[in-house]
């Protein structure tokens, strides 16, 4: 594939809740051909194929030599074979979170992309959240951060975890901030309405010494996600819900303010359009022939931070039952 082509041929597989979207942000790019969309739904293959001008399919080997790049936001248990099938054509992919449900199938995915020289990028979303990206240059080492993330029950993605499904966001979060290797995991959680873990808690500890708490809950009477972070000269925290950035740090003068010595500053950011930003980078990065903004490496990391917290809660649900 030559550098900085002109029009990049891009097709979407599952056409579901999120993938309808990636399939009308590609459709509005002016660098961007969506040749089509797959979806074992035909009915819904349709609609957004026409919804999009672009042509729908059942199969996504349909696609096969006519992409360039193709974003697969199918179920999760099916990442894997249809990655794998469209690297093993030369195609550049870019995979909805979780990468994978198997750890090994990650693994398997990257070492084929890294032998073909293609792009594995992964749809870790959050990390093009405004109030992320604002924060770019101020977070430096952080001792403690805190998540919660949680959610009004939706009915949707509750044949996984809601560590696969919600915390895996602020695990990303969480390992691309500290950037140190995880020593401990300690976690608990529960199943309530579906038959997966419904909220979940865990408990991280870094080789360099800091520490996250991570809380996740697709059952809450209201929906909330927020992250906080201490580190040596400063707290930060970040309302994503609401647009607001809090920043306490020294003001350089011995103040008698609220917090002696400390300025408070609240930032203001606009919504923005996250996902927008995500697949344009992944245009970008196939263009170009660049590093991806969340490689398959950086999602492989998350898919084993999440598999071990949810081993561990097997493993605490399980003493607590003896």
């Amino acid at each position: 594939m030559e550098a900085f082509m002109e029009n990049l041929k891009v097709g979407v597989v599952g056409v579901g809740y999120l993938g309808k979207f990636h399939a009308q942000k590609y459709s509005l790019m002016p660098d961007v051909e969506l040749v089509g969309v797959v979806d074992i739904d035909a009915a819904q293959a349709r609609k957004v194929a026409d919804d999009n001008g672009t042509a729908s399919y059942q199969d996504y080997r349909s696609l096969f030599g006519k992409v360039d790049a193709i974003s697969i936001a199918a179920p999760t248990p099916a990442h894997f074979s249809i990655a794998k099938a469209f690297l093993e054509q030369d195609v550049d992919v870019l995979i909805e979170k979780p990468i994978t449900s198997v750890l090994k199938d990650a693994e398997e995915l990257i070492r084929i992309a890294e032998s073909r020289e293609l792009i594995i990028q992964v749809g870790h979303l959050e990390r093009f959240n405004p109030a992320v990206v604002a924060l770019e240059g101020k977070i430096t080492q952080p001792r403690f951060i805190e998540s919660h993330r949680l959610s009004v029950f939706q009915g949707r993605c509750t044949d996984v975890s809601v560590v696969l499904d919600l915390m895996i966001h602020d695990i990303d979060l969480i390992l691309n901030l500290v950037r140190s290797t995880i020593k401990s995991v300690h976690a608990a959680g529960i199943s309530v309405i579906s038959g997966n873990i419904d909220i979940a808690n865990a408990r991280l500890e870094f080789d360099n010494g800091a520490v996250a708490n991570v809380t996740a809950s697709r059952i809450s009477a209201k929906n909330e996600r927020k992250l906080r972070l201490f580190q040596k000269d400063a707290y930060i925290s970040i309302d994503f819900a609401n647009h607001k950035i809090t920043f306490i740090h020294p003001d350089g003068v011995q103040s008698d303010g609220i917090i002696p010595g400390m300025k408070i500053d609240e930032l203001r950011f606009d919504k923005g359009d996250a996902l927008d930003d995500e697949l344009k980078s992944f245009v970008k990065a196939v263009k170009q022939r660049s590093r991806p903004e969340v490689t398959g490496q950086m999602g492989c990391n998350a898919l084993k931070t999440a598999l071990t917290i949810m081993s561990q809660i097997q493993e605490t649900s399980q003493h607590l039952m003896c």
